[in-house]
């Protein structure tokens, strides 16, 4: 059955180049997310690091990330300056978050095991905190441009749209990395590669500050003013940020948002490097550059249909629902991870391109999805607490997916130590530890995407319910537009 698509009030609406410029971040947001876990590799096969040791440094600093999120929301939620509450974090926090991630990738040669293992763990305490001063606004800033049903949809499906264009970049990292024509070793192509992609998260990350407005500056400053008297001492700052964060995880709608957004991503994440795995040493029989360039076309065919995939979702969305259109994509992608069981075949690699065009709808069709339904929610939120907390939501959704994918990271080390793999084997690997390979690479994300599919059934978000809400708080506030004249700096 599908939803009756309302007219778009004029004030609502959001110029091609404004979403141009807020998916100019979502560029540089996702470059860096899929560059740091593609260039994990270097640490097993360039040092020769034990896999459970790059598990931990995988997931350690992302359960750092994880609990600084929401205080950097709570702060950019609580933030007065002339240019607003997110835009000053978004561009500094590029610059910083830039320049970290090129060190973190300077790793001196010749050193031991353990040395490598503090330098990479220190280095990613700090890169992630510089990471989540840019991510966490840049995300909150989107969840206010716009307060119509169908606006979002196009605003979340555009800029992910532009997201999809990174993922073009991480697989082809290790195969450039290692070319013995560009580099002497894997290490060395690492370290100056980690620069070029410093450079685009600059060139990238800093236009959403620059070229856009906020439109609930004014309304948030008010409703901060209504309720400053909880907020006068250190202690009553805290004490709020606590009120606030349990209010936002006690909300049923968004936990199941949270939930289902942690199963389908961190599905994913945990066997990010398992078709690497599988196609180097199953398909292709330890021969790692081929491995490398076949795993590399995989997965930049997947990114391709992922346009198609976004541009589908989006449009859909407005015409079945949000909730249905996450059953049909996330449905989708789960039959491709299920065929890739059949299509791992060393007689013909081709086959597995059958699969790229359904993973596509995983990634595609969640972070389309979720951040439109996350904005509803954050409306729902404002109507019940009288604050507009869109950092807040933010961070904390975040922070469920990283204390995920931290988990998700390390237990990914695990079960890869767990198949017997080990990499001075080259392409003699134990048939068990090939088959253990392809059951981790299909049944995670499968049974994970399921599972997802279930939790967004059970929720209530569509547009008769979002309309409802606008119109409470609209009368609440007295006015027949959200934004006033944060409105018109949208134009």
């Amino acid at each position: 059955m599908s939803e009756a698509v309302k007219e778009t009030r004029p004030e609502d609406r959001i110029s091609f180049l404004h979403r141009l410029a807020y998916g100019s971040g979502a560029f540089a947001n996702n470059l860096l997310a899929g560059s740091i876990g593609a260039m994990m590799v270097v640490l097993n096969i360039g040092l020769g690091m034990d896999p459970v040791l790059v598990g931990l440094l995988g997931g350690l600093p992302r359960f750092f990330d994880a609990l600084t999120d929401p205080i950097v929301g709570y702060i950019s939620d609580h933030t007065r300056t002339r240019w607003g509450r997110r835009r000053p974090y978004i561009f500094l926090g590029a610059i910083a978050t830039a320049v970290a991630f090129g060190m973190l990738w300077q790793l001196p040669e010749g050193q031991s095991e353990m040395f490598y293992f503090w330098y990479f763990l220190i280095g990613s305490f700090i890169f992630f905190l510089a990471y989540t001063l840019f991510a966490t606004p840049w995300v909150a800033l989107g969840y206010e441009l716009t307060p119509d049903y169908d606006q979002r949809n196009l605003l979340m499906g555009t800029q992910n749209f532009i997201a999809q264009l990174a993922y073009f970049i991480p697989p082809w990292l290790v195969f450039w990395a290692q070319n013995e024509n560009l580099f002497d070793n894997m290490v060395q192509g690492t370290s100056v590669i980690a620069w070029g992609i410093s450079a685009l998260v600059v060139l990238f990350g800093i236009v959403p500050a620059i070229f856009l407005r906020e439109r609930m500056a004014e309304v948030a400053a008010r409703e901060l003013d209504e309720t400053s008297a909880s907020r006068r001492s250190i202690i009553g700052n805290v004490w709020d940020f606590l009120k606030g964060f349990g209010s936002a995880i006690s909300f049923i709608p968004f936990l199941k948002l949270c939930a289902a957004t942690f199963l389908v991503f961190n599905g994913f994440i945990m066997i990010a490097a398992f078709q690497f795995y599988v196609v180097a040493y199953y398909v292709f029989a330890g021969d790692i550059e081929a491995g490398a360039a076949h795993n590399g076309a995989v997965d930049s065919l997947r990114i391709v249909f992922s346009f198609v995939a976004v541009a589908v979702v989006a449009w859909m969305a407005s015409r079945v629902g949000k909730r249905r259109m996450f059953g049909i994509a996330i449905g989708l992608a789960a039959l491709g991870y299920g065929l890739k069981w059949f299509l791992y075949d060393p007689a013909a690699p081709w086959l597995l391109y059958f699969a790229a065009p359904l993973m596509a709808f995983g990634l595609g069709g969640l972070f389309t999805l979720m951040p439109s339904m996350v904005a509803d929610v954050v409306d729902m939120d404002e109507l019940r607490s009288h604050q507009r907390r869109e950092g807040m939501f933010g961070s904390i959704f975040w922070w469920v997916v990283k204390l995920g994918q931290g988990a998700a990271i390390a237990i990914g080390g695990y079960l890869l130590a767990s198949t017997g793999f080990d990499e001075a084997l080259g392409g003699n690997q134990a048939e068990s530890t090939l088959f253990w390979l392809r059951v981790w690479d299909v049944v995670i994300p499968v049974s994970f995407y399921l599972v997802a599919i279930w939790l967004v059934t059970t929720l209530d978000i569509s547009r008769e319910s979002a309309a409802k809400v606008r119109a409470e708080l609209e009368a609440r506030r007295g006015t027949t537009g959200e934004a006033g004249s944060g409105a018109e700096s949208q134009n």
